[in-house]
């Protein structure tokens, strides 16, 4: 059986919302964070839009120390900073200074360092300038800045690991988080993800042509997920970050419970049978679904909400007949569906744990949140799920249990379940 798991702080970085207050509203009204970014269109870009957080660098004078914040210029690892340390204090903790907490730990994921750094060491060395790197290249180049920083600043004793698996990475995070207090390992966890879309990565992407191209002139209507005139995702950034505890652990303390995270599971369709380097394989995934409702040990039926992954491409239609398999539910027996990305883009490692985020706020307060822009669902969705399953305004109802998955480049999958505690 193993550890209860609880749901105890949140912390969010979004295109919508840079606090869990603002990011609640954004989620509840359908308010957009995509926007039209000029740089993209000087460079030449297909896709000239993106969900980029609002967020002013000044604001980290109240995260970390003066002498961290000198010569931090990694944005994902900023964002992951603020996100982590919100849910940290929205947990009901405070940051102790002189004592490392043995009993926490911290999962964050990341794909990505930022390459504007990188940039920077690689034009000072090759101008034989070296010298002039100063001391804090390294920790924000490599992939466990982020969690070097937070754990830093909180004295985190536990587990330090930072994941990477594509846009699986939120979601793998959070379990492993789950995994390591459910087996006795640790009493808490910050778990979460973060991402910076620079202009190099987002070329990257562009030149796959998986990008959306015909809303550049109406941003907000760019991200169309599960549209039949969807033409691809928008990139986001950004990152998401939550308090995990043993239940024992967490209600000794008097803490807050949002919600109890039941179950989940992470695999991969090993890139054969329709699976590939950039598609998810459905047995994979209807597998990582099947596997994630039995560690949580509820019937498929009880799921009254999909936070789905997708994104707005081809791999939509395939997502929902997965579910439908994974769930054995069809038509008006279907819980109801939505995806995050159409207001907020696909924000790669962070993603996940974003959209956790939102999947937590809507069992708190029992609504759904809208999909946008989905005046034209895909007719072969239609033929399974039915449309009343396809929410376009906010459904005030009971949530007690939400399924959340989201699968990567490299055949990764992973999923989720939490309920009411």
């Amino acid at each position: 059986m193993g550890n209860r798991v609880v749901i105890t702080g949140l912390g969010v970085v979004a295109p919508n919302g840079l606090n869990i207050p603002d990011f609640l509203h954004a989620i509840q009204n359908g308010i957009s964070g995509i926007r039209f970014v000029p740089e993209y269109e000087d460079l030449k870009f297909n896709c000239q839009v993106a969900g980029i957080p609002d967020f002013e660098w000044e604001v980290l004078h109240n995260y970390i120390t003066e002498t961290s914040l000198y010569g931090l210029k990694g944005k994902g690892i900023a964002y992951g900073i603020k996100a982590a340390l919100d849910a940290w204090a929205d947990a009901g903790n405070t940051i102790v200074t002189d004592e490392t907490l043995w009993e926490t730990g911290c999962v964050f994921g990341s794909s990505v360092a930022d390459t504007d750094v990188i940039k920077n060491a690689i034009n000072k060395v090759d101008a034989r300038e070296s010298k002039k790197l100063g001391s804090r290249v390294v920790e924000q180049i490599m992939n466990s800045g982020v969690t070097a920083y937070i754990s830093g600043r909180l004295g985190l004793g536990n587990k330090i690991i930072n994941n990477s698996a594509a846009c699986a990475t939120g979601t793998q995070s959070i379990l492993m988080g789950y995994e390591y207090i459910k087996y006795g390992m640790a009493k808490r966890m910050v778990v979460g993800s973060c991402e910076y879309v620079d202009r190099y990565v987002f070329g990257g992407f562009d030149s796959m042509r998986v990008l959306s191209r015909k809303f550049n002139d109406q941003p907000e209507r760019a991200s169309r997920p599960m549209s039949a005139t969807a033409g691809g995702f928008v990139p986001g950034s950004g990152a998401g970050a939550l308090v995990l505890e043993d239940l024992d652990f967490a209600l000794a303390r008097g803490a807050n419970i949002y919600g109890e995270l039941k179950g989940g599971a992470t695999n991969s369709g090993g890139q054969k049978n329709g699976g590939s380097m950039t598609a998810p394989g459905p047995e994979g995934v209807v597998r990582c679904i099947k596997e994630a409702i039995a560690d949580a040990n509820i019937d498929p039926n009880e799921v009254d909400l999909v936070s789905g992954h997708l994104t707005a491409t081809i791999a939509d239609k395939l997502e929902i007949q997965n579910w439908v398999k994974a769930l054995g539910r069809e038509g008006d027996k279907f819980p109801m569906v939505n995806s995050l990305k159409s207001m907020v883009g696909h924000s790669l490692s962070a993603a996940g744990s974003i959209e956790m985020v939102a999947a937590v706020l809507q069992l708190k307060h029992n609504f759904v949140h809208p999909n946008l822009n989905l005046e034209d669902p895909i007719p072969e969705i239609l033929d399974i799920i039915g449309e009343s399953n396809l929410p376009t305004t906010r459904v005030d109802k009971e949530i007690r249990t939400i399924a959340k998955a989201n699968f990567g480049f490299g055949d990764v999958n992973a999923c989720l379940v939490i309920s009411k505690y």
